[in-house]
């Protein structure tokens, strides 16, 4: 492989005033895949064929041969009609609750779920991972990390719902007041799901699989980046799951979705990713009072740092959570409010520890940033960047806001204020803008006054101190974290937001409750009622004992 990155050798005093120029795009000659989602459907278990619109999916890495961005396969564009099938294939799966995969028993289910993890992880594990790499630009090591973290996600989430099903409430029968009854978890119905590109598979499958396990068929709308992931899934989904237990939908949201909403079919929305989208969704429902939804959105969240924190220990997690993968995550921290006194050392720090985050393409050994998958991002960052500095604030670090094609070089933004859209909107990227506080009073302020519900994190060396913060925040947002990054792992912990940042939970056992609903059996508690119970338990699938 050759690569051409010439990077530009501005100085500090210039990148303060305005960001750098562009320069060439990095290329490469590596062989790039090539995944073909253009010539057929996926629908009711079944490769349907594509005569209709097509896209070609490309690279933020530019192709040394052509001199543009590297082609990568097709995507099908479906139509209105073609989302309609897909929804009908998995109402048809559905059948109101009497489709074989809703009446297998959870055992069963989970079995063919793991089947389809053996699978993946045999034939397309390699693979998967090279799309990841070339489609979103995901560095090796974390594209490798997101399919491992995904499988292991869905193997803990079948472990723990056999477990869960097998003890407590769920797992026997209970007497109270003359009733006799045994609670289980039942599916909802047909579900909707969508996720972003910046973890198409961990993200998708993080609602996936609890959905399916509970015994839900589901759509899944491809993101518009990060398709091909799921296009390379579908020979294992073909082989160890029931014809339209699974869907794809692909193309634009806006032509397919209002049909497979409108239609009335859907009765679960799992939906990753903004607000305005999900609103959208849910009032073309016809019956939206029935539609049961789950919701990770928007956050803008904060890492607030003390005077007396340990700058270089915070530096260190504030990198890690402000520019892993970019910035290009939820839970990123998006906004950096430090104790005045304190706040020209820290950024003076994180200057220096910015430049020296390797630049690159996301198979070069630790290479840390890499280029962008949204075509216009580094235009809206410059936006943003400039709407900044047009108020008085500067670019603090020497190649801040530099471009090499789709490679946006992180910009460090301060002294960030009120005034100025960096300071409110979710960059969600290589930008870490930092504003200044002098009374926690202040930090309070802003946290109540904001549309997000995260999370935030905290640096300081006097619990004393973080004490008020941390019941501040508490009724604020899902996560505090003290003295290290925001994180949605491990993914046994619950995953909340409030406000415009989430409904629902995301962990691997509150995930099962957000696509089930709490079913029970109930006999009389009487000699004659148990025996039945009992009996009945022999023979129902939904009471069958799962340990």
């Amino acid at each position: 492989m050759r690569l051409t990155l010439a990077l530009l050798a501005c100085s500090a005093a210039a990148a303060a005033e305005r960001a750098c120029e562009a320069l060439p795009p990095l290329t490469t000659t590596r062989t790039k895949p090539s995944v073909d989602g253009g010539s057929n459907l996926f629908i009711g278990g079944a490769r349907k064929p594509w005569d209709g619109r097509v896209a070609e999916v490309t690279s933020p890495v530019f192709d040394e041969a052509t001199g543009a961005k590297a082609v990568l396969g097709r995507l099908a564009q479906m139509d209105a009609t073609a989302a309609s099938w897909a929804a009908d294939a998995a109402s048809e799966a559905w059948d109101r609750g009497q489709g074989p995969w809703p009446q297998a028993s959870l055992k069963e289910r989970a079995a063919a779920i793991r089947a389809f993890l053996d699978e993946l992880e045999k034939t397309k594990r390699d693979e998967i991972i090279e799309v990841l790499m070339w489609e979103i630009a995901k560095t090796k090591q974390d594209a490798t990390k997101e399919f491992d973290r995904t499988v292991a996600f869905a193997r803990t989430v079948v472990d723990q719902a056999l477990q869960t099903d097998a003890t407590e409430q769920f797992g026997r029968w209970t007497g109270v007041s003359g009733v006799r009854a045994r609670v289980r978890r039942g599916p909802v119905g047909v579900t909707l799901m969508l996720a972003p590109y910046n973890y198409p598979l961990n993200e998708m499958y993080a609602m996936m699989m609890p959905a399916l396990l509970m015994g839900n068929p589901v759509i899944l709308k491809l993101p518009a980046i990060g398709a091909l992931a799921h296009v390379l899934t579908i020979d294992a989904l073909q082989k160890c799951l029931p014809k339209g237990v699974v869907n794809f939908v692909s193309g634009s949201g806006r032509e397919t979705l209002p049909s497979v909403m409108q239609g009335g079919l859907v009765d679960c929305l799992g939906f990753i990713g903004g607000s305005k989208g999900a609103d959208a969704l849910i009032k073309q429902h016809p019956h939206p009072h029935r539609l049961k939804v789950f919701s990770q959105l928007e956050g803008k969240n904060l890492g607030i740092v003390f005077a007396d924190a340990d700058l270089d220990e915070a530096v260190r997690q504030i990198l890690l959570g402000a520019l892993s993968y970019n910035g290009q995550r939820c839970t990123a921290i998006k906004l950096v409010i430090a104790e005045k006194s304190i706040a020209p050392v820290l950024v003076d720090k994180l200057s220096k520890a910015i430049e020296e985050l390797p630049r690159g393409l996301p198979w070069d050994a630790g290479v840390e940033i890499t280029p962008l998958p949204e075509p216009n991002k580094p235009q809206y960052l410059a936006e943003l960047v400039e709407d900044a500095t047009s108020q008085g604030a500067l670019i603090k670090n020497a190649r801040g806001g530099a471009t090499n094609g789709q490679l946006y070089h992180p910009a460090l933004v301060y002294p960030v204020t009120p005034s100025m859209r960096l300071f409110h909107e979710e960059q969600f990227g290589p930008v870490v803008p930092v504003a200044e506080f002098e009374q926690v009073s202040e930090v309070i302020d802003v946290v109540k006054a904001s549309w997000n519900g995260q999370q935030a994190a905290v640096f300081t060396s006097d619990a004393a101190k973080a004490a008020p913060l941390v019941d501040a925040l508490s009724t604020i947002v899902g996560r505090v974290n003290v003295n290290m990054q925001c994180a949605r792992g491990p993914d046994v912990f619950p995953f909340s937001g409030r406000r415009s940042s989430a409904m629902g939970t995301m962990s691997t056992t509150e995930s099962l409750r957000a696509f089930s609903v709490e079913t029970l059996v109930a006999v009389r508690d009487d000699d004659a009622g148990r025996a039945f119970g009992d009996a009945l338990s022999t023979r129902a699938k939904f009471l069958l004992p799962t340990a």
